[in-house]
């Protein structure tokens, strides 16, 4: 009988293999959107400012970009959080908490940088008195010191600093988790409402406030991101009924009608219920009831209307996928690129045209610099296939989308 022929040791490797799943874009490309919308917003007093989605509900891109946040987390960390596991997870989500802060270092005193640049360049000194500046520059004995431990931010640069806290916070609410999702969400809704009513924050070391975003208050939304996508990969579903749909359908148009017909005035009557503002009022600090509810509805529906999540699941070389995937890089160009643009803004007193191609400009940059990162990124792991020699290669299959929003996320 002759022999058989034998299988090259790559082809065994590949047949014995797990298979990886496919990644799913659609959080990736939500991460995107609120990438571009958070960079659009900071760089006020340009007219694309006015279509970004703040104009058109309670909640902006910093609840949906957090809320994407805590999903990313729950599948990166989640998984593995076992027994025997808990403390090299714990360490790195405080190594990520590191990396948040280093990022925000750099984006603070590059900012501080552009500032005194442009103000002395183009002999506009106003620019230092601008996004909380001043008060690190009349006192740069206690302000340096303030900028680097936390206790004051520069405008503009302050989401990262939260999110830094929030990654600190995740050892516990995946042990809470773990323990029952129930107990997870009930102490974290426990904290924030505390928090709400009770103005619990982090204090300002060089003015009188707290952090813009207090984590306290904002690792609500967090911690229900974690818990619902944990509950998915266990093999859950969300809630679905006729019912929900239809209250968050009509929560939203709610919102719609009140922002954009400027009903403010409305909120007066709920201050006059006696309840907490937190519970009636409009507040970002402390992500008032109103806001939490109102991204909450958005995601339910992105979740259950089949056109809109299909619409999202966009091919892994999209532009909005790669800009989601390299996300803490692109922020951070971004939050730069945005300064840059307040700046020129300034010195050109808010000119109506150069706004608009100020921005559609740092978009283009943006694209440049993820498409550079993607490419940096697939370059580097041909390179380890070719060094490995033997190693497998995934091959990706189609999951079932009813049960998972996402598989396999490394960037968080």
């Amino acid at each position: 009988m002759a022999a058989l022929p034998k299988k090259p040791v790559g082809a065994r490797c590949m047949s014995q293999s797990p298979v990886k799943p496919q990644r799913d874009t659609r959080l990736d490309v939500l991460r995107g959107l609120a990438l571009i919308t958070i960079f659009i917003n900071h760089v006020p007093g340009q007219i694309l400012e006015d279509l970004t989605t703040k104009n058109f509900g309670f909640s902006d891109a910093a609840e949906a970009f957090v809320l994407i946040s805590g999903i990313a987390v729950g599948l990166a960390y989640g998984s593995g959080f076992k027994v025997g596991r808990r403390l090299e997870m714990a360490k790195k989500a405080v190594k990520r908490a590191f990396t948040l802060y280093l990022a925000h270092m750099i984006t603070t005193f590059i900012t501080l940088a552009l500032f005194i640049c442009g103000a002395w360049l183009f002999h506009r000194p106003g620019l230092l008195v601008e996004i909380n500046i001043l008060a690190v520059l009349m006192n740069l004995k206690e302000g340096i010191p303030a900028l680097l431990l936390l206790g004051h931010q520069i405008g503009y640069n302050n989401i990262l600093p939260m999110y830094g806290a929030l990654m600190l916070m995740v050892p516990v609410i995946l042990l809470l988790n773990s323990i029952h999702p129930l107990l997870a969400l009930g102490v974290s809704g426990a904290v924030w409402l505390l928090a709400g009513i009770y103005q619990i924050a982090p204090h300002n070391m060089l003015i009188a406030d707290y952090w813009f975003l207090n984590p306290l208050s904002w690792q609500f939304i967090f911690t229900i991101g974690i818990v619902a996508i944990m509950h998915v990969k266990r093999g859950g579903r969300l809630p679905q009924h006729p019912i929900l749909f239809i209250l968050a359908s009509g929560y939203v148009a709610l919102s719609f009608a009140w922002v954009v017909g400027h009903l403010w005035a409305l909120g007066n009557s709920l201050a006059a219920l006696g309840l907490p503002p937190v519970l009636t009022g409009f507040d970002k600090t402390f992500l008032s009831l109103p806001r939490l509810l109102h991204v909450l509805a958005l995601a339910y529906l992105v979740i259950n209307i089949p056109a809109l999540s299909s619409a999202l699941r966009r091919p892994s070389d999209h532009p909005l996928t790669i800009i989601g995937r390299h996300s803490l890089n692109i922020f951070v160009a971004g939050t730069i690129l945005a300064m840059v643009g307040q700046v020129l803004l300034y010195v050109t007193n808010h000119d109506q045209i150069f706004g608009p191609v100020l921005v559609i400009v740092g978009i283009a940059v943006q694209f440049a610099y993820a498409y550079h990162l993607e490419r940096k990124r697939i370059g580097g792991s041909a390179k380890t296939i070719s060094m490995g020699g033997t190693a497998p290669i995934p091959v990706p299959v189609r999951v079932n989308e009813d049960q998972k929003f996402y598989r396999d996320s490394r960037n968080n």
